[in-house]
């Protein structure tokens, strides 16, 4: 089967690219340029600026693919353009990948989408029927979440095209904020992550690894719609801040009052801390026959 991957760059593309290869599948990967491409593990490349609409057909149409595969983001940059550049991915991206699936001919499109932007209500675990966070107070948050639904509702709804999304967890493993090196590892290593006293949002954890492996296992599934893909363990920040820094060596991290977690760390991590819900993962197991190689960030984390 030959596929198109988009995003081949970031740390799931490039943890997938050798899986698919491995799957006997022909693999296009799609790159912003030329540069990008060296040390890729796939049989073509392709050069085109995903949210360039022409340069994306011209690019997509002749790699003939059966599969379209959308891992774009941008979340190697820092600050706000984090959050714009990579809605911008999930919107006008995502429109210009459909249209030119649709214009090759593909049968299925794998998008990448995110488990964790769920509104804050309900059970401390949640199943993909939960309702996304699209009143969120923060903008930058609110932009995201609008950007997650739009995709999903292209994905989904493209004439012609099997689409599936894929929610993953929060992304720990090489190359990741969680890292030992990445952000949030070193502040945890460095005892500069406080802990708000009512740490009870709860993060659903996924390798990378584990993330490839889903995506691989849905390009060649039959299963449509969203579907969660997280580890075994949903954690409150209570536990696994405190964990991780234990594997770490670090010190334990102090405890702040609730009301000062979004100075002091930002409003998104606040929430994440404090308001987060989990990630059931029972569909990915029955629909794509996947289950996490990693089933916990209790080993997963443990830089040894």
């Amino acid at each position: 089967m030959r596929v198109l991957l988009a995003g081949a760059t970031g740390v799931v593309g490039r943890a997938l690219a050798p899986l698919l290869r491995e799957r006997g599948h022909h693999v296009t990967a799609m790159v912003r340029s030329p540069e990008a491409a060296p040390g890729l593990d796939v049989d073509a490349v392709a050069v085109a600026d995903a949210l360039d609409g022409a340069a994306v057909s011209a690019a997509v149409v002749p790699a003939r693919p059966d599969v379209v595969v959308h891992q774009l983001t941008a979340l190697r940059a820092t600050g706000p353009a984090a959050f714009t550049d990579t809605a911008r991915l999930r919107t006008e991206g995502t429109r210009n990948l459909v249209r030119a699936a649709q214009e090759s001919g593909a049968r299925r499109m794998v998008a990448q989408s995110i488990a964790f932007a769920t509104a804050p209500q309900g059970p401390r675990v949640l199943a993909e029927d939960a309702p996304l966070y699209l009143d969120a107070p923060d903008p930058d948050w609110a932009l995201t979440v609008r950007a997650v639904a739009d995709l999903e509702r292209q994905v989904l709804g493209a004439a012609g095209l099997d689409g599936v999304v894929l929610r993953y967890g929060t992304l720990y493993g090489p190359g990741t904020l969680y890292e030992p090196g990445g952000r949030v590892g070193a502040a945890v290593a460095r005892g500069r992550l406080p802990l708000p006293r009512d740490a009870a949002g709860v993060t659903s954890f996924l390798h990378v690894e584990d993330a490839a492996r889903a995506a691989a296992a849905a390009v060649d599934a039959d299963a449509g719609g969203v579907v969660n893909v997280a580890d075994d363990d949903p954690a409150e920040a209570a536990d696994w801040v405190p964990g991780y820094a234990r594997l770490l060596g670090a010190p334990p991290p102090r405890t702040v009052p609730p009301e000062l977690a979004g100075r002091l760390l930002g409003w998104l991590l606040a929430h994440q801390l404090t308001a987060m819900r989990g990630a059931a993962n029972d569909r990915a197991r029955q629909s794509l026959g996947w289950k996490p190689l990693t089933p916990s960030w209790r080993t997963g984390l443990d830089p040894r």
